[in-house]
């Protein structure tokens, strides 16, 4: 095996880069990690509702680093109309991101029945735009649901989006079960699913009493987190990285009350790309790196990479992971904080 891999113009298709000085430090995060494109999601305070919103956001990541492609989107909401759809397109606009009702972060304005929406979702079918789905349904005692079985009781409105708009594009973000990879292979090839880099390694035994570990979805079972390596080993071409890193100032990720949990996130984006590396190595993936990281997102995503826009990794020993990320009065603590990586992008 060689030291040094080579990956063409690297691609996370699902970030969350937040607003005013949490984002100027985390968006240049993006870079450090790797990575030359960045799909970021809309759920801000308030949510991206409509396109003007969206290219004023992306006009201020921008301005921290414009090296970075940034493919924006907007939030599902009422507000939303076909007509919104068709000017966001016309914008550059790619997607529109679904979040259930009150699941994770900034998701109090989501949706409670996709039934609503539909002249939306035909209007960005004929648009040709994504449709991203957090795939999960609310926690309910009275229907047995809570966070570990939340995602395969979220499936059957996946298959009926599809049924009903076979040509939309849709992703299920963030798969963390057997039940959605095996889904999501079984549906044609307009229907595609992102993994993160944490879910590949964590388990419910690693967020159960550890806040920094804590995401939504929540990490599952070992034989859950075995189908997601399984279909990376595979190379299946609907399937690649969108990390969901969400960066949380620090006291809100270590400390929850009897009245406040703690906030949901894990926060890979400064590592990203060695991260991702490392795993896969470990079993035994490393050689579907490129095809993971960039060429299957791209390819369904239609974001062809420039010309030279290669990325080079290094084999190390010992990379150790930053504590912190400081930035003024905003800092923020990565995933495996002060543990050591054996890959490290070459400047």
């Amino acid at each position: 095996m060689s030291d040094t891999i080579a990956i063409a113009s690297p691609a996370d298709f699902h970030v969350h880069l937040r607003q005013g000085d949490l984002a100027a430090l985390v968006t240049k995060h993006v870079r450090q990690g790797g990575f030359r494109l960045a799909y970021v999601m809309p759920n801000l305070k308030p949510p991206i509702a409509n396109a003007e919103e969206a290219l004023l956001y992306k006009a201020q990541l921008q301005a921290i680093d414009p090296t970075i492609e940034y493919l924006m989107t907007l939030y599902l909401s009422p507000d939303l109309t076909p007509d919104e759809i068709r000017k966001a397109k016309r914008a550059g606009i790619v997607g529109v991101k679904s979040y259930p009702r009150g699941v994770t972060t900034n998701s109090d304005g989501g949706i409670e029945s996709y039934e609503t929406y539909y002249p939306v979702f035909e209007a960005m079918e004929q648009e040709d735009m994504v449709l991203n789905l957090h795939g999960e349904i609310p926690s309910d005692a009275a229907t047995n649901t809570c966070v570990i079985n939340a995602e395969p009781a979220f499936l059957p409105h996946l298959r009926k989006l599809h049924a009903r708009f076979p040509r939309l594009r849709i992703v299920l973000e963030h798969a963390t079960t057997r039940a959605a990879v095996e889904c999501v292979k079984s549906l044609g090839d307009t229907v595609a699913c992102t993994i993160t880099a944490h879910h590949l390694v964590l388990t419910v035994d690693d967020w159960a009493g550890q806040s920094w570990n804590f995401c939504k979805p929540v990490a599952k079972f070992p034989d859950d987190r075995q189908a997601l390596r399984d279909v990376i080993k595979e190379g299946h071409p609907r399937f690649f990285l969108g990390s969901d890193s969400a960066p949380h100032p620090p006291h809100t990720k270590s400390t929850a009350t009897p009245v406040h949990a703690c906030a949901a996130g894990v926060y890979t984006s400064p590592i990203l790309l060695p991260l991702v590396a490392q795993v896969l190595e470990s079993f035994g993936a490393l050689d579907r790196l490129e095809g993971f990281v960039s060429t299957n997102g791209r390819i369904f995503y239609r974001a062809s990479a420039s010309a030279g826009e290669n990325v080079v990794i290094r084999k190390v020993q010992g990379k150790r992971v930053e504590e912190k990320w400081v930035e003024g009065e905003q800092s923020v603590v990565p995933f495996w904080a002060g543990r050591d990586l054996s890959w490290e992008v070459v400047e």
